[in-house]
């Protein structure tokens, strides 16, 4: 039988999430939360751009709980502990997206709420993404090579011209004077899920950190820059830089790094990698670069259409970890708890494609 799920909320993510629930055999969507009022009674495929399923999206919450799903596919843009304490305690399993993936980051008292109703309802939540998430993973295989690990890094390198979420990025400093003492906080505190990360492959490889710290900086833009879901003034901050360490002894022992930059004129004029960089110092020194490109019948009219691509790849390491998380035993799970996580269903022999596209 389909692992039956209900889609919450129908944002950049969690259209793609809901994409993917009614493309893959093993998923069947039952229910679907409506965020706003203008969403709720609409059929939760015309939200997403695909044929009508003949589930309604709704704001009533006990409706969706009532359904007993086996899974929630959880793509709001920040996690609200109260909510997710209420299907948990329900014994219904959570796979997330929404700055998860311990739970640490929420402070310690949110974070043991979330176990504990977990423990009560005997259910499971699992927390990915792209980055965190699914890039953590991948330092953590490339890994498995080295007969002696000084340091894991992971780099995410990219232009985010594109992602119009100006919700996320200001709260992170985007537009600010470079003068304003502010910034390292703001970018500790809006990437602070990049802590839990630490947490998560350090406990995959059995070590304990002695301290996690976050180093900052940032980029200014050498000419006013309008991206229209957003203005920067020159000479503001058009450029973020984090890094998340995980230290051993006083030495980097895990570094999770993030270089997002807004076009082309800034200074510095940081490098790009254009996807994600493993590497491992060690023996041997290991480099792994992921690279996402779009498949040769992919349509674009515009750059935002490419950025689909990246709500793609934060969409499906949480709905392909459904499964897994059905069956887990109850609790905060990550990674380091969970078989492999692999795209079944989504071959081609099995995917529907005609559920894909109008």
């Amino acid at each position: 039988m389909p692992h039956r799920v209900v889609q919450w909320t129908t944002g950049n993510v969690g259209r793609r999430s809901l994409r993917a629930i009614v493309a893959n055999p093993e998923l069947e969507l039952v229910g679907c939360y409506a965020w706003s009022e203008d969403k709720a009674g609409c059929d939760a495929g015309a939200l997403a751009g695909i044929p009508d399923t003949g589930v309604v999206a709704t704001r009533a919450i006990e409706d969706l709980i009532a359904l007993e799903p086996d899974c929630i596919s959880y793509n709001p843009m920040w996690p609200d502990v109260d909510e997710l304490v209420r299907f948990l305690d329900a014994g219904i399993n959570v796979a997330a997206t929404a700055a998860f993936i311990t739970g640490h980051a929420l402070g310690e008292e949110a974070r043991q709420r979330i176990e504990a109703a977990c423990q009560r309802g005997q259910s499971s939540i699992v927390g990915s993404g792209m980055n965190p998430g699914f890039a953590n993973l991948l330092g953590l295989v490339s890994a498995g090579i080295c007969d002696r690990i000084d340091c894991i890094s992971v780099l995410e390198s990219v232009d985010s011209t594109g992602y119009n979420s100006p919700e996320t990025e200001l709260p992170i400093g985007y537009g600010r004077p470079p003068t304003d003492t502010a910034l390292p906080d703001m970018i500790r505190q809006g990437t602070a899920v990049f802590g839990d990360a630490v947490i998560m492959m350090a406990d995959a490889l059995h070590v304990e950190v002695d301290e996690i710290v976050c180093e900052s900086g940032w980029a200014v833009a050498t000419k006013p820059l309008d991206l229209g879901y957003m203005q920067i003034e020159e000479g503001c901050v058009a450029g973020i830089e984090a890094s998340w360490q995980g230290r051993i002894d006083g030495r980097k022992a895990i570094d999770l790094k993030v270089r997002w930059r807004k076009g082309q004129d800034l200074e510095p004029d940081w490098p790009l990698e254009h996807g994600y960089l493993v590497e491992i110092e060690g023996q041997p020194c290991v480099k792994t670069r992921l690279e996402i490109r779009p498949p040769p019948d992919f349509q674009a009219k515009s750059f935002e259409d490419f950025m689909q691509l990246g709500m793609i790849i934060t969409s499906l390491p949480a709905v392909n970890a459904i499964p897994a998380i059905c069956k887990a035993a109850p609790g905060i799970r990550t990674y380091a708890d969970l078989p492999l996580i692999t795209g079944a269903g989504f071959v081609r022999s099995s995917y529907i494609p005609e559920r894909d596209s109008k």
